[in-house]
């Protein structure tokens, strides 16, 4: 029996070791917490031919022996893919960019399925990958959200549309440079020919550097250009032909403008009817998360509206956040991802009404804030979400005015969180119960 070491009991650790027992794999897990630990993992290495390493695992002493022996190194997606291909005939199209990728993955396979074509949103967004593949001739398509961490290690995998939605440097407490970070995220169209689609924006620079890479069919897509995807006059067009106007899209803003653009482009690949397009892009909510606005704060002398961004992980999905609203008072911070956080500082600079910090990024944000003249009187060092709630509710809700409260971290959620779901619903039930 062939042996496989899986490293990381997480969701996508767990579900591909069930994977590879439908296969017929002799399974390892290796889990400080719950499995064998890393540092007795080496000496199970002796007939391990596969090694899965879970995508938030950084490249420590086990990764390091494991590439020394040259046992091959892949992750769950890779495995669950070479499954796929011999069991199905589901298609693949694989979504990612720095923001935008989850409401693009979620909201692309609810209109597959609204138009009749069985499909999942699977991946980053929350189910594995190697769970769906499991139900064999269910889904047509697998829409695929991949974070770098998950596009590192692919061998064989093949998406048949694949969608680079933008690119904003994140990720370098991972990566040595914001280079690898963007080599890995156009590792998407890996393997793919001129039999497959790969979708661009072209308005992002840092994309239009990198197209000559692509093998496959390219697809243009712009906000600013008249190419294959784009707007002009407040209606859409793919390939010329009018699709539909966006003055009544449910999902507000011009973040959400450029993953409709990627949306309309993929439905108009597989020929889902305009109507059908224009009816659900009308009618379709915002996601947990990613800008919800979830409560209002009301007496006599106040109005507080509160917007759950937990899904704003990264500085170009804050700053888009913070542009949203009218002087918002910003709650922010949490993991230190070693980023220039200049870009952010001018927004809260120029936009903000207040900022509240959290996690191991709020003394840092505190000092830039300071030293660029943002005002000491604004500036609010709490350090955990909970402090920040209790603060707001003794000095806000017998205020006179309205106020929006944002909260959008710009950063990761593990230093204080397990992930931004946490983080996001502990604040809606803080902001339930102080308020």
């Amino acid at each position: 029996m062939k042996k496989a070491m899986v490293y990381g009991a997480g969701i996508s650790g767990r579900s591909v070791i069930k994977l590879l027992e439908l296969m017929k794999w002799e399974t390892i897990l290796v889990d400080d917490n719950v499995g064998v630990s890393s540092v007795d993992a080496v000496s199970s290495l002796e007939e391990v031919e596969l090694f899965i390493k879970s995508p938030g695992i950084p490249y420590n002493n086990l990764v390091k022996e494991v590439m020394k022996r040259g046992i091959e190194i892949v992750d769950e997606v890779e495995v669950a893919y070479n499954y796929m291909r011999e069991t199905s005939t589901t298609k693949i199209i694989a979504i990612t960019g720095t923001n935008g990728k989850t409401t693009t993955t979620s909201k692309l396979a609810d209109l597959l399925n609204v138009a009749g074509i069985r499909s999942v949103g699977a991946g980053n967004i929350g189910t594995p990958y190697s769970e769906v593949v499991t139900e064999k001739e269910k889904y047509e398509y697998i829409v695929l959200e991949l974070s770098s961490y998950q596009l590192e290690n692919l061998k064989k995998f093949k998406a048949d549309i694949a969608l680079i939605i933008n690119l904003a440097p994140d990720h370098l407490d991972r990566y040595d440079s914001v280079e690898d970070y963007y080599k890995a995220k156009f590792n998407i169209g890996i393997n793919q020919g001129i039999s497959e689609k790969f979708l661009v924006n072209i308005d992002d620079q840092e994309i239009v550097k990198r197209i000559d890479t692509i093998n496959s069919e390219i697809l243009k897509v712009s906000l600013e250009k008249e190419t294959d995807v784009y707007v002009f006059n407040e209606n859409i067009y793919f390939k010329g032909e009018l699709i539909t106007p966006t003055r009544n899209f449910s999902l507000k803003g011009k973040h959400n403008l450029q993953n409709i653009l990627f949306i309309v482009g993929v439905a108009k690949l597989l020929n889902i009817k305009n109507e059908v397009i224009q009816r659900f892009l009308e009618n379709t909510e915002n996601l947990e998360h990613r800008m919800e606005e979830f409560y209002t704060y009301s007496n006599e002398d106040v109005k507080i509206k509160f917007i759950n961004d937990s899904k704003g992980t990264n500085l170009e999905s804050t700053i888009k956040a913070i542009g949203a609203f009218e002087h918002p008072i910003l709650i922010c911070g949490g993991c230190d991802k070693k980023l220039a956080l200049e870009s952010l500082i001018e927004e809260v600079k120029k936009s903000v009404e207040e900022v509240y910090l959290i996690g191991e990024l709020a003394p840092i944000l505190e000092e830039k804030l300071l030293k660029s003249n943002y005002s000491k009187d604004k500036i609010y060092n709490l350090g955990t979400l909970e402090k920040v709630i209790e603060y707001l509710a003794e000095n806000k809700k017998e205020s006179r005015g309205e106020f929006t409260i944002l909260l959008s971290p710009a950063t990761s959620s593990f230093d204080q969180f397990k992930n931004f779901g946490v983080r996001g619903k502990e604040f809606k039930r803080l902001v339930k119960e102080k308020f």
